[in-house]
C-alpha cells in the first residue's frame, strides 16, 4: 500500500514474501573502453585482455545472479504455502521511498492485513513508526 505522510515523503507499507530480506548488490561503475586508438596489434592485444578481465568477471556475476534469481522464483511458491499451511507469521514492512524504515511481525494473512492498514492510516496522519 502506497501513500504519503503530510509533509509530502512516499511511504510503502506491505508485507515481506520472503522470510529472508533481499540483499541489493552494487555493480558498480567500470570505465567505458570506447573512443581508445587502436594502432597496434599489440595494443589490441593488450586492450582485449584488459576487456576480457573485466567482462568475464561482469558475465560470471551475471550467470550466478540469473541461477540465484532462478532459484528463489523456484522456493516462492514453497515458502509461500509453507507460511499459509503452517501460519507462520509475516512480517510487515514499511518503507520511506526505498529505504527500510520499519518492520515488524504481525501474525497471520488477515491480521497482517489490518496492520498495514492501521500502519498506513498513522503515517497519513504523521504519526510515523519507530525505526528498525
Amino acid at each position: 500500500m502506497k501513500m504519503r505522510s503530510p509533509d509530502g515523503q512516499a511511504w510503502r507499507v506491505r508485507r515481506r514474501w520472503l522470510p529472508w530480506r533481499p540483499r541489493l548488490r552494487d555493480p558498480g561503475t567500470y570505465p567505458d573502453p570506447i573512443g581508445m586508438d587502436l594502432g597496434s596489434d599489440l595494443v589490441v592485444a593488450i586492450v582485449l585482455f584488459v576487456v576480457l578481465l573485466v567482462v568475464l568477471p561482469l558475465v560470471f556475476v551475471a550467470l550466478i545472479s540469473g541461477v540465484e534469481l532462478l532459484l528463489l522464483l523456484l522456493l516462492l511458491p514453497i515458502a509461500l504455502l509453507g507460511r499459509i499451511a503452517f501460519g507462520r507469521q509475516w512480517t510487515v514492512e514499511v518503507r520511506r521511498g526505498r529505504r527500510l524504515h520499519h518492520e515488524e511481525l504481525a501474525g497471520d494473512w488477515r491480521h497482517s492485513g489490518l496492520r498495514i492498514r492501521t500502519i498506513a492510516g498513522e503515517i497519513v496522519r504523521g504519526e510515523l513508526p519507530p525505526t528498525t
